[in-house]
């Protein structure tokens, strides 16, 4: 192999010679070149441009683009660099400043906060250097403007005229410095943009930010709203005028507010509260006091995924507010703080909702207290309450109905059809879902739509409707992300577009739904339940290094909360799955004995029952308490009644024929479900009963159809037992899966993928052309080779053609 890396450095003398190389290779000979070069570093007029053109055309090159780094790959090189994972605060300016470059990631994880790394700054500045003088003086006065500036805004400042504006910057564009498009031009990476700003002079950098926010003053119309509004909210700041920021920034807050912008609304309203105390009669300026702009932080803080700056500001407001004064505001700052309390899983949340109402009179009725009866209902979980949480949110349903608050009615309409899915008889229930959310729709209630199909998704998904589960969600995350919450509500029915993914056997789309709602980096309760699913997928997979480190990062997310059985359950399950599948037995029925004993299971059967049927697989005498729940808690609903089979067949202690018809009922419960994992493990299990009747016909086919399931779920644990067993009972398999199968454990889009490498697209051919992340193809890639147990691309495509996997193209 020959490795000549940074040829973007490399000499002419160079460059001949690794053209010769290449051309000129012996057919048979083995020997690799690899030749590394940043693409930033390739300007128009780069003497490599006509070389790499020229190599391109000859059909042994490949080229490949490594594309920056995804958020949470940074997340993981900086994990690595500090042997410990980073404060998201900092995560967020990093990935940010450093846009996914990773020598950049590495440079700022070790500099100041906002400066530009001394390693950086002579690399960064060295093609700014040399550009002509004039250009270079055009380039500080862009960087006043941003990362990226508007054309007629910089003409504005720089007092040039389109032509001349031009020419001065053409030079920019040529050297990489600038890229430029249809309505203006961006410094090509953030830390140039940085690099040059820092340049400047003080007294030069605050002149030239008053000159643009004159500029934006004096014409509004040269950026859109809100970007207008906030540049030049950032401008007046950065011009050290205090009190024009401050005003400017409460303006841009509400713009951004409009456009549905709640991170950018987040951070002008935290702007205003840093500046309050450094304007003199700052609530007289904005024409609102200090808690009333805490109030709107709160509040907007939850919307945009800060929960915890929302708690602190919503208690910071509660402690300079007097109840007995003015008892409105005081109820709607503790409205505030129960439900951020309430997502954080933080005790104290209905007593805050208590509160408020205690505070509300019941007469004449109101907006508030129509509200609050309905997020009163909405947070009432324990059994003992459902009775109590329909009435309230009927309640609220006429309350908001008499003062035409149609968001609160369709909210509360939402927790009604909820409440009475409990016992999964849905068909009676799904038409108020529907009036609910068509009530939302009318009246622009983004939030109670989005609450509609979570709450419909979550009903269907627990009725075993996983097809019809999993459309609802993704018709939520689509709506979410329209109206500025796909970090919140968009993620949070990610959560309830994964759970039916996984319970389909769509396992590798799951993953993408949840490395794609991770990317967003949601509030830690949220991301805790995305990475639970990928964790179930990891255990089933048998990749249990992988579900350690995902299981040990959601006890990290939740130490600070008190979660509900939806959250808790699932997890304990996991960790005595983990512990089991290594061997540690003891300690995993330590683990369940502890459940057992603290756990209240009556509360959530639908989270409940997987975890009996995990205790149960344990094997060995029962844990204390196993039976008593089980014949307590009883079963709702298909699924419930599936796991309850589980249950009663690894229990019962039955051999022979009672074992093989208790395991193939639960398989025909799964089967009828639509789900293939446990469908496979009850069919093993019905196997293995066939076995010790001597019955191998039986055994058989049962096994064949647990191995063919188990190799399309990529589940080797259970391929290994389904081996095994065939091995030691000397049952013949049948070799292929079923027609309908992915071949070779392959899943359906690895399947597609390898077709197409097999044709010999390059993955950004590929992505093209099952419209997906050039990184993704990248991933399915890599588990094709894997599974193929192949080094190469072109082995794994030799491997495709020996094997006949696919039909000749014609």
């Amino acid at each position: 192999m020959l490795v000549i890396e940074d040829a973007h450095w490399a000499d002419g003398s160079t460059r001949d010679l690794l053209t010769f190389l290449v051309r000129y290779q012996p057919s048979d000979a083995r020997m690799l070149i690899v030749v590394t070069y940043r693409a930033d570093e390739i300007h128009r007029k780069h003497p490599l441009r006509p070389m790499l053109a020229e190599l391109g055309r000859m059909e042994r090159v490949t080229r490949m683009e490594l594309p920056r780094l995804s958020r949470r790959e940074v997340i993981q090189q900086a994990t690595g660099i500090l042997d410990g994972a980073p404060a998201m605060a900092d995560i967020d300016l990093i990935y940010a400043r450093s846009e996914g470059n990773p020598l950049f990631v590495e440079a700022l994880l070790g500099g100041e906060r906002d400066a530009v790394p001394d390693s950086l700054r002579d690399l960064l500045l060295a093609s700014v250097e040399r550009l002509p003088e004039e250009t270079q003086e055009l380039l500080r006065v862009a960087s006043a403007g941003g990362a990226r500036i508007e054309h007629a805004l910089l003409a504005a400042v720089a007092g040039l005229g389109d032509h001349e504006l031009s020419q001065a910057l053409r030079p920019a564009v040529a050297g990489n410095v600038l890229t430029a498009d249809a309505e203006g031009y961006a410094f090509r990476h953030a830390l140039i943009h940085e690099a040059v700003h820092e340049d400047l002079l003080p007294g030069e950098r605050a002149r030239l930010h008053t000159r643009f926010a004159e500029a934006l003053a004096a014409h509004p119309g040269l950026l859109p709203t809100p970007r207008g509004e906030i540049e030049l909210a950032y401008h007046w700041h950065e011009a050290h005028d205090t009190t024009q920021a401050l005003v400017s920034a409460w303006h841009a807050a509400a713009a951004a507010r409009r456009s549905a912008a709640y991170i950018e609304q987040f951070r002008m309203l935290t702007r205003v509260l840093e500046l309050w105390d450094r304007v003199p009669g700052a609530a007289g300026r904005i024409g609102a006091d200090h808690v009333e702009v805490l109030r709107h932080g709160a509040t907007v803080a939850h919307l945009a995924g800060e929960f915890e700056r929302a708690l602190a500001m919503a208690t910071t407001a509660l402690g300079e507010t007097d109840p007995a004064a003015e008892p409105l505001r005081a109820a709607r700052l503790l409205r505030s703080r129960g439900l951020v309390k309430y997502d954080l899983g933080r005790p104290g949340y209905i007593d805050d909702l208590r509160s408020a109402m205690l505070l509300v009179p019941a007469d004449p009725p109101t907006k508030l207290r129509g509200q609050l009866m309905e997020n009163l209902s909405r947070m009432m979980y324990e059994p003992s309450d459902w009775a109590e949480k329909e009435a309230q949110a009927l309640e609220a349903i006429e309350a908001a109905h008499l003062v035409g608050d149609a968001a609160t009615e369709a909210e509360a309409m939402t927790t009604v059809a909820w409440v009475r899915c409990l016992d999964y008889d849905l068909a009676p229930h799904m038409p108020l879902f529907d009036t609910a959310r068509e009530l939302a729709v009318r009246s622009s209630a983004v939030s109670a739509v989005n609450r509609n199909d979570i709450s419909k998704s979550d009903a269907l998904e627990g009725a075993g409707r996983h097809e019809e589960a999993a459309q609802v969600a993704r018709r939520g995350i689509a709506h979410a992300a329209s109206v500025g919450l796909a970090r919140t509500q968009g993620a949070f029915l990610s959560i309830n577009l994964a759970e039916p993914l996984v319970s389909l056997g769509r396992w590798d789309e799951a993953l993408e739904v949840i490395e794609h709602a991770l990317e967003l980096v949601p509030p830690p309760p949220f991301r805790a339940s995305l990475i639970g699913y990928a964790a179930d997928v990891s255990l089933a997979r048998g990749r249990l290094d992988t579900a350690a480190r995902q299981l040990a990062e959601i006890r990290d997310l939740l130490r600070r909360g008190t979660y509900r059985a939806q959250t808790v359950l699932p997890n304990l399950r996991r960790e005595i799955d983990l512990l089991a599948a290594r061997g540690r037995v003891e300690e995993a029925r330590e683990i369940a004995a502890r459940a057992l004993r603290e756990e209240d299971l009556t509360v959530s059967p639908r989270y409940s029952w997987p975890l009996l049927v995990a205790v149960a697989g344990l094997g060995g005498p029962p844990v204390p308490g196993l039976h008593e729940y089980a014949g307590t808690i009883g079963t709702s609903g298909d699924v419930q009644h599936a796991h309850g089979l589980a249950f009663a067949a690894l229990t019962a202690g039955e051999r022979g024929q009672a074992a093989l018809a208790a395991w193939d009922t639960a398989a025909a419960a799964w089967a009828a479900l639509g789900q293939p994992y446990p469908r496979a493990r009850a069919l093993f299990e019905a196997a293995s009963a066939a076995v010790a009747c001597g019955e191998r016909d039986a055994a058989a086919e049962r096994l064949t159809k647990a191995s063919e399931a188990a190799l399309r779920l990529a589940a080797a644990p259970l391929t290994t037992r389904i081996d095994t067993l065939a091995r030691r009972a000397r049952i013949a398999l049948g070799g292929e899966p079923a027609a309908d199968g992915p071949p070779l454990g392959l899943t359906a889009r690895e399947t597609g993928v390898l077709r197409l490498v097999a044709d010999g697209l390059s993955n950004r051919e590929i992505g093209e052309e099952l419209f997906i992340s050039v990184k993704t193809v990248s991933v399915h890639v890599s588990n094709i080779l894997a599974k193929l147990g192949a080094a190469t691309r072109g082995e794994a495509a030799a491997t495709a053609h020996r094997l006949g996997l696919f039909a000749p193209t014609p």
